[in-house]
């Protein structure tokens, strides 16, 4: 199994639900309205007056063939919205009760 983290600028929602319908993943956590600054130059996400943006953070476990199909729709995603953001980060899961 991996976990796969996902930060992606709030206006993707709707992409980020399309994928996970594509992929048939229905367990995830998700926060919202958080702050950040990508590593990649983007422009940072505060939710303040000069930086108004800001990022949602979903967290899902899938098994290990269903991680490169995901990762290849979020970087379909990014390459549609590039000024928005998104990034995905994967690590294995060592456990799970």
């Amino acid at each position: 199994m991996k976990s796969i983290l996902i930060i992606y600028e709030q206006a993707l929602q709707p992409e980020i639900n399309e994928m996970m319908r594509i992929h048939n993943v229905s367990g995830f956590t998700q926060m919202q309205n958080i702050g950040g600054r990508g590593s990649r130059g983007g422009e940072p996400h505060l939710g303040t007056h000069a930086w108004p943006a800001l990022n949602d953070a979903m967290f899902i476990v899938v098994e290990d063939e269903k991680v490169q199909p995901i990762l290849d729709t979020l970087k379909q995603i990014d390459n549609n919205s590039e000024i928005l953001g998104i990034r995905a980060f994967v690590w294995n899961i060592e456990n799970c009760i």
